[in-house]
């Protein structure tokens, strides 16, 4: 079974960023910068407004998620600065910064709380999709999920990363077990891949092989 990412709150996430935006301060970034949660011993809120951002577990370096679209992180490490993940830009990227305190005071004026709690119920849910996709799942089924995931990706991504780096990246799965499963697929014809491992056709998957 395909499973299915939660739904992005787009109308929150909007309205956040923009009250934020006015007040929030540029960061810059190059390909692969880290950044931490504080800023000049203060916790921040990030604005991610274009280009490519991972979250990455900051014990292994496992990456979670990298997003594409306009996102507001930092709020969950605002309330319970456990500092388990960090941020990592993939490309060159438009990114701000804000105190939490002053970013939550602004909330809490505008009446935008409803939405902080949207968004931060959306990350809580994507942890959730993120374990269904990996956790206790034979091998084939964690690499069947991420091909599945690529094949949503955009084309200039897809063409920039390897599927055996994306699957590796995100599960930690051995090279070996990445491999065997992708050239079985392939003489299945079940995938199509260029040289250097680079996705650029996928049919529908077996559900077990």
């Amino acid at each position: 079974m395909h499973i299915l990412p939660p739904i992005r709150p787009e109308q929150s996430i909007q309205l956040l960023t923009a009250l934020l935006e006015p007040i929030a301060e540029k960061v810059k970034v190059v390909p692969r910068k880290r950044m931490t949660w504080t800023y000049k011993h203060q916790p921040q809120l990030y604005l991610f407004l274009a280009g490519e951002l991972s979250i990455l577990r900051a014990s292994d370096g496992l990456l979670i998620v990298t997003v594409y679209d306009p996102h507001l992180f930092g709020i969950a490490e605002m309330i319970q600065p456990v500092r388990g993940h960090l941020l990592r830009a993939e490309t060159e990227s438009t990114i701000l910064r804000v105190d939490a305190k002053t970013a939550m005071d602004t909330f809490r004026q505008h009446g935008a709380m409803e939405d902080v709690v949207s968004l931060l119920s959306y990350h809580t849910a994507y942890l959730f999709y993120r374990d269904a996709l990996v956790v206790q799942q034979k091998t084939y089924s964690v690499i069947r999920n991420h091909l599945q995931e690529m094949s949503q990706l955009p084309e200039e991504t897809r063409m920039r990363v390897s599927i055996l780096d994306y699957i590796q990246e995100r599960t930690h799965l051995s090279c070996s077990s990445v491999l065997n499963v992708l050239s079985a697929l392939k003489n299945g014809h079940y995938i199509e891949f260029k040289r250097g491992g680079y996705l650029t056709e996928l049919n529908k998957l077996p559900e077990h092989f």
